[in-house]
């Protein structure tokens, strides 16, 4: 069973800057995908940001040139930089995993996915 576990998370103004970062095993970063989700109250899990094993990345229109997605495989870590935070940015954040690499906009939905981690919550401040 892999265990992904997220870190991070916290309080900030509109404008402010959080990176969150996602641990896992050895396994879970050998080459394939993972991804940034993100559930605010009373609405669907929604895909942030994805990459691929290539280094293939996507982001969802809303995140797009405020946040970044990327990978260090010597030490198992999957982080989201997330800059210029707006309220609506307002969630708990999900790192996800997948044992295969995922193509088009299905790295970013959410049925791809087979591993999660618990969350960590983000909230953005007016």
């Amino acid at each position: 069973q892999e265990q992904l576990v997220e870190s991070g998370g916290g309080s900030v103004h509109a404008g402010g800057s959080l990176r969150l970062s996602c641990a896992g095993s050895a396994y879970t970063f050998s080459g394939h995908s993972m991804a940034w989700f993100r559930q605010a109250p009373g609405k669907e899990r929604e895909g942030v940001a994805g990459i691929r094993g290539d280094d293939y990345t996507k982001y969802a229109d809303s995140v797009k040139g405020r946040f970044t997605i990327s990978r260090d495989n010597s030490k198992n870590i999957l982080y989201l930089q997330m800059n210029s935070l707006e309220p609506e940015d307002t969630a708990t954040y999900y790192c996800a995993a997948a044992h295969a690499p995922i193509y088009g906009p299905s790295l970013l939905l959410h049925s791809s996915y087979s591993y999660w981690g618990q969350g960590t919550q983000v909230s953005v401040s007016a």
